[in-house]
Order: C-alpha cells, then structure tokens, then sequence
C-alpha cells in the first residue's frame, strides 16, 4: 500500500471510530510558515471534534543542497475553545512525504558544544552536514560516515513532531526553538502516531501550531537536530470542556504522561512530575502522598531535549496501575 493510500485508510479509520454528528473532515494545504507562536490571524479555522489532514511546511533545509529551516503550520482556530478548557491534539499519522532528511553538528548548538555565550579553550565542535536517504516503503534512513570505519549506516524510522503548540499566554511571542507551559519545541519522540497530546488554552480558539518533522531523533536531541523532513500528518482535533491544565500532557496507550520544560533540567524533571502526581490527585483519586509514593516505585521519564533555551523532560506513569473502571 503506497503512502497516500495509507494515510487515507488511517483517516477513515478514525472517522468511523468517533461520533459522526458532530466531525468533520478537513484537507489542508500550508502556504505560509510562521517562526514564532503567538496569536495572529488564522490560516485556518475548525470546529471540534475535526480530522485534519495536512502536512508540515516543506523548506530547503531537509534538500540535499540545503536551505533556510521552514516556519509552523498555524495557528489554526478551533471554535469553542475556551481559557476554561484544553485542546486535545489525537496524532493519527506522521508519515514522511520526502526522500530525504538532514541533520548536522556545528559549534555553539547541541548538548556537547561549548556554551555560544562564553569563550572557551577548547576548540569547537566542526559543522558537518548528513543528507539521510529515507525509504518510505523500507521505513529506513541511510546516510556516509565518511570518516569513519563504518562507511554508510542504515538505521529504522520513527516518524515524530517536534513542535505542536498553542498560542502562549497574553502577547507573548517565542520563537521556534522555545518549549514552555505552550508546548512549542518540545522535540519529545512521544508525540507520534497513537498519542494524544493535550495542551492548555490561554486564549479563546487556542491557535493550535504544528511542525518541526522528524523521521528519527534520539532522546535528549543530543546534537541538536533529528533527521529533519517534511511530514504528512492526520490529527482529529477536538476541545475537552471544563477541563483546564498548567503544561502539556500526553497519553498512549501504555503511559499518562506531562512534559515540563525550564532550565536547569532539574527543574524540567520537578515540573513534570509535579504535574502528574497532581493529574493522578485530580482525575484518578489517589491521594498526594501515595501518588507521590508509587511515583517513586513505578514512573518513568525521558529526556526530550537538553539543547533548546529551555529543556524537556516528560514523565511517566504506566497505565497499568491506575484504578479499573
């Protein structure tokens, strides 16, 4: 089956499995990328409960020649959201829709360089630059290590988003590098197809963003980029009432989990786990103290990235565990 059937078959699939009422079905194609979250006018607007399907923003980066990174999809509307609510973000699919990935090292960027701020004796890490040959059929990227013994390596894809987002409280505007309380670049290996993301909403209609595709990233982002390329996406859409949150949270089918982003990573770590215990408190009636006890037997948590201007952690409660209907 070649991807645009595929991709058709997911959406179906999940259009049948929700209430038909109230969803509809929406094509998008970006023309515009933007490089900051903020509120601003529409590229579009939906109502809840909406399967859309679309696509990252293609730039020349992900070329064999290389080129400028591309700008978010968004913000995208969704009527009926409210400060009151959170927006709830089911990712169907994120399938690769190019031949080719780019990911580098370069001084100043990446959990290893020196700090870009400060002098240092060492001598800085050199720019070099991958260009990754993706086989849609294979599910595989391969890419020349040309100064190494290995030669050429071959590893499998697992297709993410590194960026989705809400517009951030008040007027602020941060740029695509920044994770916060928003989402934003977040760059976790979590929010891929079978998650639901939920974001906060600080502003009525949410101004949902998307991007940043990445074919394969290890956890942490450790020099920085994953095999950056141009993805098709399916997500259904839709506004859970009545139900505020300070910072993102994910579920799949194994894990209920939050993603707390700050510097130092300590903090990141604090945030997440703070949040979940209390997620546990609220919507699962355990009290504090024994959440906080079980935590410290059975969470889970993985660094999404330590090379953004704030880090990632997301912490992780098995489902296995929570209280039975």
């Amino acid at each position: 089956m070649n991807r645009a059937c595929w991709v058709l078959a997911v959406t179906l699939a999940a259009t049948a499995s929700a209430p038909v009422a109230a969803q509809d079905t929406v094509r998008f194609t970006p023309t515009v990328g933007y490089p900051t979250f903020a509120v601003r006018e529409p590229v579009l607007r939906i109502k809840p409960n909406t399967v859309l399907i679309s696509k990252t923003n293609f730039g020349g980066y992900y070329t064999a020649e290389g080129g400028d990174f591309p700008g978010e999809v968004g913000p995208i509307y969704v009527e009926g959201a409210t400060t009151n609510d959170m927006l709830l973000v089911e990712v169907i699919a994120v399938t690769p829709n190019y031949q080719t990935a780019a990911s580098r090292v370069r001084a100043g960027f990446g959990s290893l360089s020196g700090d870009q701020g400060v002098r240092m004796l060492n001598d800085p890490i050199p720019t070099r630059r991958y260009v990754w040959q993706l086989d849609h059929d294979k599910m595989t990227g391969k890419t020349e290590l040309p100064n190494s013994r290995l030669r050429t390596v071959e590893i499998d894809l697992q297709p993410m988003l590194g960026r989705v987002a809400v517009a951030p409280r008040g007027d602020e505007a941060f740029g695509g590098l920044w994770p916060g309380d928003f989402g934003g670049n977040m760059d976790a290996p979590e929010v891929r197809a079978g998650t639901t993301v939920y974001l906060p909403v600080f502003h009525d209609g949410a101004y949902f963003y998307f991007g940043d595709g990445h074919a394969r990233q290890g956890h942490g982002e450790l020099a920085g980029t994953g095999l950056e390329t141009s993805m098709d996406v399916v997500f259904r859409i839709d506004v859970v009432k009545g139900k505020a949150i300070r910072w993102p949270r994910l579920e799949d089918d194994r894990y209920i989990m939050v993603a707390g982003s700050a510097r130092p990573l300590v903090d990141a770590f604090r945030i997440a786990h703070v949040e979940l215990i209390e997620w546990l408190e609220q919507d699962y009636g355990f009290d504090r103290w024994d959440a906080y006890a079980l935590m410290g037997q059975v969470a889970e948590s993985t660094i999404a990235n330590v090379v953004d201007p704030f880090y990632t952690i997301v912490a992780k409660f098995p489902k296995k565990y929570l209280p039975r209907e």
